[in-house]
């Protein structure tokens, strides 16, 4: 009798493929990857990635691709060592950006785009930051169709939008905020931190000119409760002395002394 013996197939988290090949390469992957990650940060169910290697076909460790950078909409956060298909609910990357590196060939980029196609990915997106050359593809029917004008295109699952200017791709939040770097995001962080504290200095500046100005207005209020309470004074004086004067006068008068004579 012969024993079966069960294999358990090995899925690895690694094809041995460098991530980029050059910096701009690698640059252009992690601001795609990193704005989508700020895009969704609030949505718990949309997984983006960059560089993982996905599998769709369980039991087949050959059939596999590490887009640049993707989203898949229905799918949690979290770490994953691959994104394996019938794992997650059996909800294909719905979204893949590809950006291209010298080392591309053209018959590995076919290879890529039939299995998108195959797979159901939705939105495919190929950048050249080197030759400035932008195409995209929507899957209808069936299949990827190109996208004919990709300068001011926006992205049906995602949308952000496309500006294609002759410097090169630029991207943009459905908010009309563009796509930064990590150093100008940082930039832009430490740019509104000094705002705030310039504000903070400005309110307290403002505080502390209300508080001499309450002071002012608290010590001038007491210098007119003096000045009233000094004429108060000054009348009830007055007053007295007239009642002084009306009786000496009176006492004059009963001795015989005309008081208002000048002798």
């Amino acid at each position: 009798m012969v024993q079966q013996v069960s294999q358990t197939v090995i899925y690895p988290d690694s094809d041995g493929q460098p991530m980029a090949e050059n910096t701009q390469q690698f640059q252009w992957i992690v601001v795609i990857k990193e704005n989508l990650e700020i895009l969704f940060a609030n949505r718990p169910d949309v997984f983006v990635a960059g560089d993982l290697l996905w599998y769709p076909v369980e039991g087949d460790n050959k059939t596999r691709q590490a887009p640049d950078a993707m989203v898949a909409i229905g799918r949690p956060k979290g770490h994953r060592g691959s994104y394996r298909q019938w794992e997650e609910d059996n909800i294909a990357p719905q979204v893949v950006f590809e950006i291209l590196s010298p080392g591309n060939r053209l018959a590995e980029m076919n290879r890529k785009f039939k299995f998108y196609e195959r797979y159901g990915v939705e939105e495919y997106y190929i950048y050249d930051p080197e030759r400035l050359d932008l195409a995209g593809w929507l899957h209808r029917d069936g299949e990827l169709a190109m996208i004919e004008e990709m300068s001011g295109w926006v992205s049906p699952r995602l949308q952000i939008s496309f500006e294609f200017p002759s410097t090169g791709l630029e991207l943009y939040y459905p908010d009309g905020r563009r796509f930064l770097t990590s150093v100008e995001l940082h930039q832009q962080a430490e740019a509104a931190q000094q705002q705030a504290e310039a504000a903070q200095q400005q309110a307290q500046a403002a505080q502390r000119q209300a508080e001499a100005a309450q002071r002012q207005a608290e010590a001038a209020q007491r210098q007119a409760q003096e000045s009233e309470q000094l004429a108060r004074r000054a009348e009830e004086e007055l007053a007295a002395e007239k009642v002084r004067s009306q009786r000496l006068a009176e006492q004059l008068k009963r001795l015989g002394i005309d008081p208002d004579s000048q002798v």
